[in-house]
């Protein structure tokens, strides 16, 4: 018997069941990578690389030069070499000697490096101050490299026990950003067990010296700790970081031990106590090293040798115990108990900060001031001696300037540099506006003086600069009557020799309520709500009417509980609310059709009207992805002639979370260092030398200088930030800008505002900071308001007549912070970012957000404080709760004026002549994703029209028949 079957197909149920899910999958992948890409898109361009822009100058433009900024070098190589001589002067003149007995310099020799820091020293911070140090020159090269021999024998053990007990691994002090579970703070010392027969033996071969290496860390994200009993078995109880451990305690004495002669050096950014070593006579020399980048190692070697006379000198008060100072108590984890991850930290300690509260203690007889002080602020020592001598004063009005001339003669031996510094002591009345005994007014450095070489510094304070802020009577500025003292100084607590302070009279009161003169609007209270606890008395000012009765606490129980104020400050911000209040608001004008071009704004002032023609053709929705997408960059708008900007970390060069192998620039000496040069000249060309990588790698903008204060040795970024002092602070970072800015690149300063403790920056709804307003104003401030105010530079443009001109340009970017003033996000505080920031200093410019990636940091408010403009963070990471409303619009408005305002007035126009236009070349990435893309929707395509013939082909065929054959 046999029989013929025909096999059934597939139904079209069973068929459509299979092939429509798996096109929608296929669909749904293409749809969900291309919105991905839209919204990462900062971040992909970041690592993946950028398109380019062609630049289509007209007929007239094509003959300009359009080169408006130009690099030193043709090379990043060449620029970065260039930058590498300047991170070796920083470290020349940064490095401060603090004690010599008379051992160095050294006479070249054989020498023993002591400690784990001698073979795993600290070349900067970590987070975005940090930087590249792969090829970074080592403590012991650096010595080599001046002539000595290291001790081999001792040297491999420390480098073992380093490699063996890494940071990463708990060996030693690791902060894991915004991590504490994950951080640890061992101080890591190789014991003294630990050193072989072998090593101690070899110790009289290399005897020259022994320099005893002691290291400290420092990261964003995390503070030093104040105990560290958790993490040091040998600690004993309530020791903290910044002191010697028992390990280092036993190196000390068994350098001691071996050797006649023993040099400190300390490989730290950030003040440490010293008084032990400093009173220890068999302690010969210690050498304040800082962090000092790529190549600052070189000049540990120069110093030790004497080939470089060390000039550097203190950027904070070295005291003898810092559990003692007034800041101990209220640095660290604090918690409202009414507010959901909410935190708070109180200055309690008012102005009376650093060199401010010793000196001043000092002169009130609360301390003892040669038992509170090692060293003062703005110590250092020479291999040289320096006379001074004033050779001229000159005493303006209350409207001028206060001038003297100092005559400085090198009366030594060697060559050397010296620092001379002014501070005043103003009228103080007990119960009246609080003053510092004394206060740094202005200082300079001399250039290299010969022996018997003689330089004459001027030093000038413009007198409203002395008047203080008198938050409960006046709100305003406030120049006392009285006798002012003006006092050539060698540092926060001595007079120079044979120079009597010099007195200056204000015969009646001056209240600055119409402003003063480098006001561009008024100063008067803003801040009333931060200031009041310290007015209801729930918070005790330190005041120095009573030192003793007024010292600052540990918060107490009551500290814990939120008023109603602040927990209704914490609560999310409404923008819908904040649209129903400002219901007069017009919407503006969105693509309208015109032909203005971005670079046609450049050299004109903001609210010139030519502005509204180009913001008017603006698309909305392109402003807020722009203004949202801002991660380490501005979005390109080619339809107006912006292109794409480069934006990039930091303080101490350029540096890459996303891409360090693009974005990665010389590894600069910390700021810490380059405070401790106290150089206005080194800190201009570090700028410039920023500025000149910047032209060679496509940069644009600067994350950085960071001029938040010391305000506690244990704040974990103090290698980030020049000094415990504003005015230094701010002269340092004003001239660093300065320099970029020679070079077209905008630098945002950062971080506005009081950004002084890691601790809980970025936990739960953010940290709380409170502060009296004159705190806020004469500390806080000063150095940002001195970047606003002082920045200057030239600004090459072409005028409306096809001439090439120039204008002045000042600062045009800053950085706000993560933490709150008061209870409210900085980033989002009008009073903030536009009254005190815009309207009274008269910033002109781009405001960025910190990492915006807390949901805290609401865009809404930020664009309603009609502050911060930029959110760094990317597309889509943030919700956006306005668009439609005219008010959410005209804040829109407001915050791409001054990115567009920012960008125009830099380098990102070169090449650019009046009327230009932009074509953008896709990167290869994109094409590949277009490419991609086309195909994938042709695959799609094609499967749809596959799936529709083949349900037709098989609509409606009849089943196959089976049939049987007859039996035979």
């Amino acid at each position: 018997m046999s029989s013929t079957t025909a096999k059934r197909p597939m139904s079209n149920k069973k068929f459509l069941a299979i092939w429509i899910p798996v096109v929608a999958v296929v669909a749904i992948i293409a749809i969900g990578a291309n919105v991905a890409i839209g919204m990462f898109r900062g971040a992909i361009e970041s690592y993946m690389g950028t398109g380019t822009y062609e630049i289509t100058n007209t007929a007239e433009g094509s003959d300009l030069d359009t080169e408006y900024y130009s690099g030193d070098y043709a090379t990043v190589d060449e620029a970065k070499a260039a930058s590498t001589k300047v991170v070796e002067d920083i470290a020349d003149e940064g490095m401060t000697l603090l004690k010599n007995t008379g051992a160095l310099p050294l006479a070249e020799g054989n020498v023993t490096l002591l400690g784990r820091g001698a073979a795993d020293p600290i070349y900067g911070g970590s987070g975005s101050g940090g930087a590249d140090t792969r090829t970074a020159v080592d403590i012991r090269a650096g010595i080599e490299n001046a002539g000595f021999t290291v001790n081999d024998t001792v040297y491999s053990e420390l480098s073992a026990f380093a490699e063996d007990n890494a940071a990463a691994d708990g060996g030693r002090t690791n902060i894991v950003m915004d991590k504490p579970d994950e951080s640890n703070y061992n101080i890591g010392e190789m014991p003294v067990a630990d050193y072989t027969q072998d090593a101690i033996d070899s110790f009289a071969d290399y005897n020259e010296a022994a320099i005893v290496v002691i290291g400290r860390g420092g990261g964003e994200g995390g503070d030093l700790a104040t105990n560290i009993e958790e993490w040091d078995t040998n600690a004993e109880a309530g020791q903290h970081q910044l002191e010697l451990n028992k390990d280092e305690k036993d190196l000390i004495a068994l350098a001691e031990g071996n050797f006649d002669t023993v040099i400190v050096v300390i490989n730290a950014s950030t003040s440490f106590e010293l008084g032990g070593l400093q009173d220890d006579p068999e302690i010969n020399g210690i050498i304040m090293a800082g962090s000092p980048g790529v190549s600052g190692f070189n000049a540990l070697g120069r110093v030790l040798s004497g080939a470089v006379n060390p000039s550097g000198h203190t950027v904070d008060i070295f005291s003898r115990d810092f559990t003692a100072d007034p800041t101990f108590q209220n640095f660290g984890d604090y918690a409202y108990t009414n507010v959901e991850d909410g935190y708070f930290v109180d200055y309690n300690e008012g102005i009376y900060s650093g060199y401010r509260y010793y000196e001043t203690a000092a002169v009130e007889g609360f301390i003892d001031y040669d038992q509170a002080v090692v060293y003062p602020f703005g110590y250092g020592l020479s291999y040289t001696d320096f006379s001074w001598a004033v050779s001229d004063e000159q005493l303006g009005d209350v409207d001028g300037d206060i001038s003297v001339d100092v005559d400085v003669t090198n009366i030594g031996d060697v060559a050397g540099r010296d620092v001379v510094q002014l501070y005043y002591t103003a009228p103080y009345t007990p119960g009246g506006i609080e003053k510092s005994s004394v206060v740094l007014g202005d200082f300079a450095k001399t250039s290299l003086l010969e022996p018997g070489a003689t330089e004459t510094v001027t030093l000038t304070i413009p007198v409203e600069d002395m008047a203080s802020y008198d938050m409960s009577g006046t709100g305003s500025y406030v120049l006392d009557a009285g006798t002012y003292e003006l006092k050539v100084q060698t540092d926060s607590h001595n007079l120079a020799d044979g120079i009597d302070p010099i007195s200056y009279t204000v015969d009646s009161t001056v209240t600055y309520t119409d402003g003063r003169q480098s006001d561009a609007a008024p100063a008067t209270n803003q801040f009333a709500d931060v200031t009041e606890p310290y007015v209801d008395g729930s918070l005790t000012a330190f005041s120095r009417a009573d030192f003793a009765g007024t010292f600052p606490t540990a918060p107490s129980a009551e500290n814990y509980v939120a008023s109603d104020a602040t927990v209704a400050a914490f609560a999310p911000y409404d923008a819908a609310a904040a649209a129903a209040e400002n219901e007069d608001a017009v919407a503006p004008t969105w693509n309208a059709e015109g032909d203005a071009s971005l670079v046609n704004m450049r050299g004109l002032s903001w609210d010139d009207p030519a502005w509204d023609a180009l913001l008017d053709q603006l698309d909305i929705d392109e402003t807020v992805a722009l203004l949202t997408s801002g991660a380490y960059n501005t979005a390109g708008l080619p339809e107006i002639g912006k292109i794409r900007t480069n934006d990039i970390d930091g303080p101490a060069g350029f540096s890459s979370f996303i891409n360090p192998d693009l974005w990665t620039g010389t590894a600069f000496p910390s700021e810490y260092l380059i405070g401790q040069s106290w150089s206005t000249q080194l800190a201009s060309d570090m700028g410039v030398a920023i500025g000149n990588e910047a032209m060679a790698m496509g940069i644009n903008g600067w994350y950085g200088p960071a001029v938040n204060l010391h305000r506690s040795p244990f704040a974990g970024r103090n290698f980030e930030y020049y000094s415990e002092d504003p005015t230094l602070s701010g002269r340092l970072a004003t001239y660093a800008i300065d320099g970029a800015l020679t070079k077209g690149v905008y630098s945002f300063t950062k971080h506005f505002a009081m950004n002084d403790q890691e601790t809980n920056r970025v936990n739960g709804n953010g940290l709380a900071t409170w502060a009296t307003e004159q705190t806020i104003r004469e500390l806080y401030l000063t150095p940002f308001e001195m970047v606003v105010k002082d920045v200057s530079g030239e600004l090459p443009f072409y005028d409306e007549n096809g001439e090439l001109t120039s204008t002045e340009i000042g600062s045009t970017a800053v950085m706000s912070s993560f933490n709150r003033i008061g209870a409210t996000w900085a980033g989002g505080s009008p009073a903030l970012m536009h009254n005190v920031l815009r309207e009274e200093w008269g910033f002109t410019g781009m405001a960025i957000t910190d990492f915006n990636l807390y949901p805290y940091m609401y865009p809404d408010e930020a664009w309603a404080a009609r502050g911060t403009d930029h959110m760094l963070t990317f597309e889509g990471m943030k919700t956006i709760e306005d668009t439609e409303s005219a008010f959410a619009q005209e804040n829109l408005r407001y915050a791409i004026h001054n990115v567009l305002y920012t960008v125009a007035n830099s380098n990102a126009v070169n090449g650019m002549a009046p009327g230009a236009t932009l074509t953008y070349q896709a990167a290869a990435w994109e094409v590949g994703v277009i490419a991609g893309t086309v195909l994938l929707g042709i695959l799609i395509a094609g499967a749809i029209v596959w799936i529709i013939i083949r349900v037709r082909r098989h609509r409606g065929l009849a089943s196959v028949v089976t049939e049987e054959p007859a039996a035979s």
